[in-house]
């Protein structure tokens, strides 16, 4: 069954740093609008990719290079989607954490968990926590995937460095996101297609003012260059942002040296 923790002592023997100094500092305007949109995100994702961020996903997760066995971690995770792919990935021996600073997201992944039931889908446990301060040790997670969050964190750099501190040496990150075009040709479709199509459709559910955030915080966010040098920054190795979906979305792909 799924269970959603709390940031306390966290039963399934998952080491945690001391949890009085753990404190969600994201931005509480992000924080109250992914709780808004909590209740129809799946439905406009499949709507406005016509599916292929279930495509998009499956790559991610690939590119993470977790495998049976495996301890993960899905952060920033929504309601879930790569948490349950990962879950796949590491089978019923593995165990995958899923952060998440919204609890009605975690809420609806949770349910989601029971709604869609697999066998290793009982390896999940959702974590509510914030992404600039986890609530996990040193070296902790075989492989570590964040979908649509880093562009949302306030202070990128630190999310880097916990997304590095908590990876053991060896391992890799895959953080899927909107891509920040150095093309202008890509930045106009993109930014035709979030005010013609996605905040449109998105009205429709009372959410236009939700989803006009979304062309601010790509035009705010980091370009593949500036995501590869970031995490060389803090200590990756290997860090390479790939553009997918036509240049609309990209993913980096970093690795933790082992010395």
């Amino acid at each position: 069954m799924a269970t959603t923790l709390s940031l306390s002592p966290l039963s399934g023997g998952l080491l945690l740093r001391s949890p009085r100094n753990i404190r969600v500092r994201c931005s509480a305007e992000r924080q109250a609008l992914f709780s808004r949109i909590a209740p129809v995100y799946d439905n406009l994702n499949d709507l406005l990719s016509l599916g292929q961020h279930r495509t998009w996903k499956r790559m991610s997760v690939s590119w993470s290079g977790a495998k049976k066995g495996d301890r993960v971690l899905d952060l920033c995770c929504g309601s879930g989607d790569l948490a349950f792919l990962l879950s796949e990935k590491v089978g019923p021996d593995g165990e995958v954490i899923a952060l998440d600073f919204s609890r009605e997201q975690l809420s609806i992944a949770s349910t989601r968990q029971d709604l869609f039931w697999k066998a290793c889908y009982k390896n999940i446990e959702w974590v509510e926590g914030d992404a600039l301060n986890m609530p996990f040790t040193d070296c902790y997670f075989d492989a570590i995937t964040m979908g649509y969050g880093l562009r949302n964190v306030i202070d990128k750099q630190k999310s880097m460095q916990e997304i590095f501190r908590v990876l053991k040496p060896g391992s890799r990150v895959s953080i899927l996101d909107f891509n920040k075009a150095t093309s202008s040709a890509v930045s106009f479709i993109q930014g035709w297609a979030i005010d013609n199509m996605v905040v449109p459709v998105a009205s429709l559910y009372g959410l236009s003012g939700e989803y006009e955030y979304l062309k601010v915080s790509i035009a705010e966010f980091l370009t593949g260059e500036e995501l590869e040098k970031l995490a060389t920054e803090v200590g990756f190795s290997n860090a390479n942002h790939y553009e997918i979906g036509g240049g609309l979305m990209g993913n980096l792909v970093a690795t933790r040296p082992t010395a």
